[in-house]
C-alpha cells in the first residue's frame, strides 16, 4: 500500500502548514473557535464532505492530513465533534433533506454539532446507552443523561443516541436523535477538560427532539463506523502532536549545556531520541492505515482502528514523558508548550475508549474473524 503524498495532498498539507505557523499563537495553542469561519473558508471543514453538500469531495486520507496538523500546531476546538464525528453521522444516517439542510452549514462554518453518546456506566462502549427515547405524536421525547459531551458548549445542535427498545446494551434498538440543547427540559453543566477544550454533562427530562436519523432503532452499524474514523482522526492527530513534541526536544537538546557540552551530544540522549523516533513512526504508520480502511468491513476497519489506538497510547505515553524528562523541571510547566501538549495526548488516549478497551476489542474481532474462517473451512 502506497502511503506517499499524492500532489493535491501535498498542496493540502502545505497550506495548512503555512496558515498555522502564521496563526501560531502563545504556548496554550490556536483556538479554532476564533478562526472557524476562516477555516471554513480554507477548505479545512468540508475537505471529506461531498461535493454536493458543499465538500471538496476527497477522502480520510486528506482529512487525516488536517488532522495530524492540527495536533501538531495544538489547534483547540470542534473539528472532531462536528466534522468527523457529528457530519459523518448525518451522511451515514440522514435523508437527503437532513443533509441538504445540515452538511453545507457544517462545511461552512455557519453551525456546529456535538455527538452525545457516553454514559456514566458505559466504560467506554457505545452499544451501552440507558437514554430512552419514546413516540409521542408524530415525533420523538427524550430521557436521561450523557456524560463528557465534547465541545457541546459550543454547539448549535446535539446528536444523541437514544435507545427506542431493549436492553442497555443490546445493538438493536438504538436510535440517532438531533436536538436542539435550547430547549425545554435540557440541562447543561458545562467544564473545562484536562486539555483545555470544552466539555458537558447533559441531562433530557422530556426533550422533544428535532429530528431523527435514519430508520428507528438501526443506528448501531452507523455509529459503529463512524466512530471508527474518528478514532483513526485522533490518532492522526496524536501523530501530529507527538512530532511537535519530538522536533521541540531536539532543538531543546542543542542548546541545552552539561558539563561544558550541548546535552545531544552524550550518546543516551540520543538513544532515547531514536526510541521516540520509532514510536512515533509506528504511531504514524498505524494511524494512516486505519484511516486508509475507514471504509472496510467491520472487522478489517474495526481492527485497524483499535491497534491504532493502542500504539497511540503507548506512543504517546513514551514520547510526552521523553519529551518532559528531557527538558528537566521546565517541561513540567506552562511556561513551555511541552506540557499542553503531553495533556492533548492524555486527552486522545481516552475519547472513543482508551488502550485497554482496544486491546480487548481487537481480540474479539480477531476471534471473530477466526470463527468465521474455521467454519467456512469445516463446511467446505
Amino acid at each position: 500500500m502506497d502511503f506517499n503524498l499524492n500532489e493535491e495532498q501535498q498542496m493540502l498539507q502545505d497550506s495548512l502548514a503555512d496558515w498555522l505557523s502564521r496563526h501560531a499563537g502563545t504556548q496554550h495553542g490556536i483556538a479554532a473557535g476564533d478562526h472557524w469561519r476562516e477555516m471554513a473558508e480554507m477548505g479545512w471543514l468540508g475537505v471529506a464532505l461531498p461535493t454536493e453538500y458543499d465538500g471538496f469531495g476527497l477522502g480520510a486520507m486528506e482529512q487525516m492530513l488536517v488532522a495530524e496538523a492540527f495536533g501538531m500546531h495544538l489547534v483547540r476546538g470542534a473539528y472532531t465533534a462536528s466534522i468527523v464525528l457529528s457530519a459523518n453521522l448525518i451522511l451515514s444516517c440522514g435523508t437527503e433533506a437532513q443533509r441538504q439542510a445540515w452538511l453545507p452549514e457544517i462545511a461552512s462554518g455557519a453551525r456546529k454539532f456535538a455527538f452525545a453518546y457516553a454514559e456514566r456506566h458505559s466504560r467506554h462502549r457505545l452499544d451501552v446507552v440507558t437514554t430512552r427515547a419514546h413516540r409521542e405524536g408524530s415525533g420523538y421525547v427524550l430521557d436521561g443523561e450523557k456524560i463528557l459531551v465534547l465541545e457541546a458548549p459550543e454547539a448549535d445542535r446535539l446528536i444523541v443516541s437514544a435507545r427506542l427498545d431493549g436492553a442497555a446494551d443490546d445493538v438493536q434498538g438504538i436510535g440517532l436523535f438531533v436536538v436542539d440543547p435550547s430547549s425545554d427540559g435540557v440541562t447543561t453543566r458545562a467544564y473545562a477538560t484536562l486539555d483545555g477544550g470544552r466539555a458537558a454533562d447533559i441531562g433530557f427530562g422530556g426533550v422533544r427532539a428535532e429530528a431523527l436519523l435514519g430508520a428507528e432503532g438501526a443506528a448501531w452499524p452507523a455509529i459503529q463506523m463512524v466512530a471508527d474514523h474518528a478514532v483513526a482522526m485522533l490518532c492522526a492527530e496524536g501523530v501530529g502532536a507527538m512530532q511537535a513534541l519530538l522536533d521541540a526536544t531536539l532543538e531543546y537538546i542543542k542548546i541545552r549545556q552539561q558539563f561544558g557540552r550541548p546535552i545531544g551530544d552524550f550518546q543516551v540522549i540520543q538513544h532515547r531520541i531514536v526510541d521516540m523516533r520509532i514510536e512515533l513512526d509506528c504511531a504514524r504508520a498505524a494511524a494512516m492505515l486505519a484511516a486508509s480502511l475507514v471504509g472496510a468491513d467491520e472487522v478489517t476497519r474495526g481492527k485497524a482502528t483499535s491497534a491504532a489506538k493502542v500504539q497511540l497510547g503507548r506512543a504517546a505515553r513514551f514520547v510526552g514523558s521523553n519529551a518532559i524528562q528531557l527538558h528537566g523541571g521546565i517541561g513540567m510547566t506552562d511556561a513551555l508548550a511541552i506540557g499542553h501538549y503531553f495533556k492533548r495526548l492524555r486527552m486522545l488516549q481516552t475519547v472513543l475508549g482508551d488502550a485497554d478497551h482496544h486491546r480487548m476489542r481487537f481480540a474479539r474481532l480477531a476471534d471473530s474473524r477466526s470463527e468465521a474462517t474455521s467454519s467456512g473451512i469445516a463446511t467446505n
